[in-house]
């Protein structure tokens, strides 16, 4: 079989399809690229590595200077990955910018989580390379990713990461809770994006009146994918089982007073600079959630 020659055919193949249908050119990029691959793969099977170093210099001659010897070992790369069955099937919304970043990536899992964050999420090349620098995945819950990889059923819990990170942008010097919160506020979406999908911001030192005391709430959410308010509070020190009776008074409080009879019941997030599990263990209410806050 000769290999160079369909080799060689696929990518000029590629490169005409791409000039005159402009609009799909991924979508063509990430084809012939996987049949490009498997031919590669085959290729170094009959005749050892060195053949793809021997095409390379021929194909930079014919077809083009980027099929160097270092393109050719991603695009076998790129085959080899994703003719794995356990990878996400190829779709139109990945691009060969987003594969070369996915490629150094060797846990599948791993792989998998961040193609479909491309995909729900619409990622741009920078935001994908943004959110696997702060090691989105790794952040995850450890029965997350259980539920991920055997495609469970997720709760709203689940995407929390921990440990949250909150931007200083102004490079505060004393963190006490006002201005962690208003470190928050100066970048709410990135805040939201850390605790996953469907979170929307109501108010801050959301005031609620019990008997006749006023308190207010750190933070007011409403998560609009699982239909329920979400109630935040900043803690500045470890968790203490005094935040999780107050986190539970004002759950019950918006439920009372602002869910209605459509929405699911309120949940709590309770942001501390040190977890204490043991104290969530005992927690009678598992709506209540516990995550540690990295500032950066």
């Amino acid at each position: 079989m000769n290999y160079y020659d369909e080799i060689k055919q696929e990518l000029i193949n590629n490169e005409i399809y791409k000039k005159a249908k402009d609009y799909s050119k991924n979508r063509s990029d990430l084809r012939s690229y996987y049949n490009v691959g498997r031919l590669l793969f085959e290729a170094g099977n009959d005749y050892g590595e060195n053949i793809i170093g021997n095409y390379s210099k021929k194909l930079v001659i014919e077809v083009g200077k980027k099929y160097d010897k270092s393109t050719l070992f991603k695009i076998r790369k790129f085959y080899l990955i994703f003719s794995n069955e356990k990878v996400a099937p190829l779709v139109p919304q990945l691009s060969w910018s987003h594969c070369l970043i996915l490629l150094p990536i060797k846990d599948i899992d791993k792989i998998n989580y961040y193609i479909e964050q491309i995909i729900k999420r619409n990622l741009s090349k920078r935001e994908l390379e943004r959110i696997i620098k702060d090691k989105e995945y790794e952040r995850l819950p450890n029965e997350t990713k259980d539920k991920i990889i055997k495609k469970e059923e997720n709760e709203v819990k689940d995407y929390i990461k921990n440990p949250i990170i909150i931007k200083n942008s102004n490079n505060y010097e004393e963190i006490s809770e006002k201005i962690l919160q208003q470190m928050i506020l100066e970048d709410i979406p990135s805040f939201l994006n850390e605790l996953g999908e469907g979170f929307t911001f109501i108010k801050n030192e959301y005031k609620i009146k019990i008997g006749d005391n006023y308190n207010y709430i750190d933070l007011l959410l409403f998560n609009y994918i699982y239909n329920c308010f979400v109630v935040v509070e900043l803690k500045v020190t470890d968790l203490k089982k005094e935040h999780i009776g107050q986190v539970q008074v004002y759950m019950n409080y918006i439920d009372k007073h602002l869910k209605n009879d459509n929405q699911n019941k309120t949940i709590g997030i309770i942001i501390v600079r040190r977890d204490n599990k043991n104290i969530i263990a005992y927690s009678s209410d598992n709506r209540i959630i516990s995550r540690e806050y990295q500032v950066i």
